[in-house]
């Protein structure tokens, strides 16, 4: 399994961030944002999960949801090598945010800090029909595609946002059956292990994202053990809240956050 990776590096860095995106985008959507970041001195990296953008695999396809799991294992290893004497922290967004907090509390990894944007841990997008269609198609058809049921415009207040969005060829909006049915199973066996998490943590969430309702993020912060962990809702932010018109405002909140837990 090949995997694509993208890096923004200054060129004396303070610290280092992993980057892992959602379901169905990739890498290349968090350009705007890497490069601000790393203007202030953080080397970015970032790659695209299996099935997903450049790397291999079937397109938003996952046979076991570990298998992602794996996959920021050994990216990790990667920007460790980079970076031995950095910090190094992750900023996992939707999908990429459930992987993020499953890899925390599953793996333990020796890490500074973690971040979480508008994580899947509850699937507003996902109907029970839905649900219930991907648990028993996935018995005898794993590989079938299924539309997502998610709405473009529940991304972003940024119009620019979604068109690009709809126009991006590397974007496909269908997940098949496998995949469906591990993130529904992940989403609440992760709620379950929040106390597990042992880095600080701060969880960020749209206060009117219809995709992944930020009650998830609620609840798993109200389980956190972890000391110098954070909860910031933005009231009328939607799910991509590193895209939203405020934008900049909410890099400055996770910039200046990620600096606390050195001090």
């Amino acid at each position: 399994m090949r995997l694509f990776r993208r890096t923004w590096l200054p060129e004396d860095p303070s610290r280092a961030l992993l980057l892992v995106h959602g379901y169905a985008e990739h890498s290349g959507r968090y350009d705007e944002m890497a490069t601000w970041l790393a203007r202030r001195g953080c080397a970015v990296h970032a790659y695209d999960q299996r099935g997903h953008g450049r790397s291999d695999g079937l397109r938003c396809h996952v046979d076991r949801f570990d298998q992602f799991l794996d996959d920021l294992g050994f990216v990790l290893d990667a920007v460790r090598s980079d970076h031995p004497d950095l910090p190094i922290s992750l900023i996992g967004h939707s999908m990429g945010g459930l992987i993020t907090l499953a890899f925390l509390a599953g793996r333990k990894p020796r890490i500074a800090s973690a971040v979480s944007s508008g994580a899947a841990l509850s699937l507003g997008a996902a109907s029970p029909v839905r649900a219930a269609l991907a648990r028993v198609a996935r018995r005898v058809l794993p590989r079938l595609a299924i539309g997502s049921g998610i709405d473009p415009e529940g991304l972003s207040r940024d119009p620019e946002v979604v068109r690009r969005y709809l126009a991006d060829p590397l974007i496909v909006r269908t997940m098949t059956t496998s995949l469906g049915a591990e993130l529904l199973a992940a989403a609440p066996r992760t709620l379950a292990l929040a106390g597990d998490v042992a880095v600080p943590l701060l969880m960020l969430h749209g206060g009117a994202d219809p995709i992944c309702s930020a009650e998830g993020s609620r609840a798993f912060h109200a389980g956190l053990r972890s000391s110098g962990s954070a909860l910031r809702i933005y009231p009328e932010l939607r799910h991509e809240i590193f895209n939203e018109p405020e934008r900049e405002g909410i890099w400055q909140d996770l910039l200046g956050w990620l600096k606390e837990p050195a001090t």
